[in-house]
């Protein structure tokens, strides 16, 4: 009797490992996740689609205010509003204040930059700048600098943007240079323009050196 039970016992099938289940993927289900891997699919391509149209929509009306800003540039005969200040000597600058961290070039190239558009707004205000602050409402690299003048030219207040705008810095360098150099300012905009037009072909729209 013993010996019965214990062959029953042995002959009594085992279940089948955990590992080794098999998960029920019926043919509805996998037509399911078919079907649920399409919709995502089609969601992202959708949201994409939308965001490519969303760009290109951005980047003509950008490039039709940028044609307008360039037509707009090679019309301006009008002086800049403060040429006629410059040369202009000025005895007690506002004080400059630097940021907490390193500017684009060394402080004492920054300071140049703003001490030459305080004292010559007949140059900085025929030569355009190129960070595209246009959009600020400059209209030329003397206003990356001053932001106010008192009637008689002394400047008031600064304008930081100029401060922390490689761009900016640089081009009132390179001016700076050349009117050192003895360049007319028609010469100094026509060289500036050489400098950095190619590279950026958009300004501010900058009235014209008269002739």
């Amino acid at each position: 009797m013993h010996d019965n039970m214990t062959k029953k016992q042995v002959m009594k099938p085992q279940p089948a490992p955990p590992s080794l289940r098999r998960w029920p993927f019926t043919p509805m289900l996998v037509v399911a996740l078919i079907i649920a891997a399409l919709a995502v699919g089609t969601v992202w391509y959708l949201r994409g689609s939308a965001a490519s149209v969303d760009a290109a929509q951005a980047a003509s009306v950008q490039d039709s205010v940028n044609a307008a800003i360039e037509s707009a540039s090679a019309n301006l005969t009008d002086p800049p509003a403060n040429a006629k200040f410059g040369p202009h000597k000025q005895a007690v600058l506002p004080p400059l204040v630097f940021p907490g961290y390193a500017t684009p070039r060394p402080p004492e190239i920054v300071r140049a930059a703003y001490t030459f558009a305080a004292e010559h707004p007949e140059v900085l205000g025929y030569v355009p700048c190129f960070c595209g602050c246009q959009r600020s409402g400059h209209r030329g690299n003397d206003d990356c600098f001053v932001a106010a003048r008192a009637a008689n030219g002394d400047v008031t207040s600064w304008e930081p943007h100029g401060m922390e705008c490689q761009i900016c810095i640089d081009v009132a360098h390179q001016a700076e240079q050349l009117h050192k150099a003895g360049a007319s300012v028609g010469d100094i905009r026509a060289a500036v323009d050489k400098a950095w037009s190619p590279r950026y072909p958009i300004h501010t729209p900058t009235p014209v050196v008269p002739k």
